[in-house]
């Protein structure tokens, strides 16, 4: 494993430009398209439901509160238990620790304040109610609303930084919600670094020749491909290459025992939960524009086996990939769409989806387009710490 990673490392040097090459001819509708995919790093997003996002003290709370396994139920099991930082926030295993064979793979958190739906069934309308079901959920942290608030009313430092964002810890039911949402204050400062594919963009649009060509041929070879015969961009579309939503893709969902009905059953759930945003912890639920979204979530047999659209930045940290982490690498992946079986996906489903049958160079463009989207040096801007430093690892880990 740290042998491959090290390939990956020397090639996404090499892709952010160490030699000089060639512009390929851009269409004017291809240029659009590749514009669509920025600017990076977006501007902050505020989370109306959440009054606490955006504010330096709840952002500091929570990132002591994402390592502090004192919030599970055996007291050995944290937040970064799963989305460890050096891992791009992920884990680096097929299914997530702990919960079970035919579970899902564990996402990573970069750039999470822009979704809008979170899990892979899309079961949590808010990074904060996301947070709170992985306290609580016994196959994850297995926490509980009393055990929580104990934690934080006994710990001096975890009490008075509470107190300077939510005020005295009362009601257990109350302290939990503060807490999911002090995490995701933290976990909202996460955003992917830029990347080759940012510097081309960029220099291309500003009529930069000369820099644009150090982006490496067989990544703008790619570019083409995403943006053209693949259809890629219609999925993962914007500058976090999601475009947020639930999709089929032939991948299987039978799990051991049965099935993974995917976003039916985020639906479900979504709906059924007191933590969504038409619930009562809605911190200004008369200003919330995506509380309309909530409430316009129907059930529907089509969203059977569907799963959400993932981000590509960083993805070379992140394998594997799929919902249940089926693809190894990413050459798996680009095989998977060249080879697409239709016979998976629903009859009415995504009629975007061909096979590619891309032959083996185009197979290696795509693939090296995918990895300009990850950068060599894997950083993670972090935010709460005392200095405002950024990075990953040690960086973005908890100081009191």
């Amino acid at each position: 494993m740290n042998r491959r990673r090290g390939a990956i490392a020397l090639l996404l040097v090499a892709l952010a430009g160490g030699a000089r090459a060639e512009l390929l001819d851009f269409s004017a509708d291809e240029r659009a398209r590749i514009a669509s995919h920025g600017p990076w790093p977006p501007p902050p997003q505020g989370d109306a439901s959440n009054r606490a996002q955006g504010r330096p003290e709840a952002v500091a709370l929570g990132r002591l509160l994402f390592f502090d396994a004192r919030l599970s139920a055996d007291g050995r099991v944290s937040c970064a238990s799963c989305h460890q930082p050096n891992l791009g926030f992920q884990d680096g295993r097929r299914t997530a620790l702990g919960l079970g064979a035919g579970s899902r793979n564990t996402p990573a958190l970069p750039d999470a304040a822009l979704q809008r739906w979170f899990g892979w069934d899309g079961a949590h309308d808010s990074l904060w109610a996301a947070s709170l079901r992985a306290i609580v959920a016994p196959a994850e942290m297995g926490g509980s609303a009393a055990a929580v608030a104990a934690t934080v009313r006994t710990d001096p430092v975890l009490a008075a930084r509470y107190a300077a964002v939510f005020g005295a810890a009362d009601a257990d039911g109350a302290v939990l919600v503060g807490v999911a949402k002090a995490l995701a204050a933290w976990q909202a400062t996460l955003v992917s670094p830029r990347t080759a594919f940012d510097d081309f963009r960029d220099a291309l649009l500003r009529g930069d020749l000369a820099a644009a060509g150090r982006y490496s041929p067989a990544a703008q070879r790619g570019l083409k491909l995403f943006i053209g015969r693949g259809n890629c961009s219609v999925c993962h579309a914007g500058p976090r290459f999601s475009n947020g939503e639930f999709a089929d893709i032939g991948v299987p969902f039978f799990i051991a025992g049965g099935v993974d009905a995917g976003r039916y059953d985020g639906i479900r759930r979504l709906l059924n939960s007191r933590y969504n945003r038409l619930g009562p912890h809605n911190d200004d639920p008369a200003h919330d524009a995506r509380a309309t979204g909530t409430r316009h979530v129907r059930l529907d047999h089509r969203n059977f086996g569907e799963f959400k659209v993932p981000g590509l930045r960083q993805l070379a940290a992140t394998a594997p990939y799929m919902h249940d982490g089926s693809l190894a690498t990413l050459a798996d992946v680009v095989r998977h769409y060249s080879e697409l079986d239709e016979e998976r996906l629903h009859a009415d489903g995504e009629r975007i989806l061909k096979p590619l049958h891309l032959s083996a160079a185009e197979s290696a463009d795509l693939e090296a387009f995918l990895l300009s989207l990850s950068a060599p040096a894997g950083g993670v801007q972090c935010g709460g710490s005392p200095s405002g430093a950024s990075g990953s690892g040690a960086a973005c880990e908890a100081t009191r």
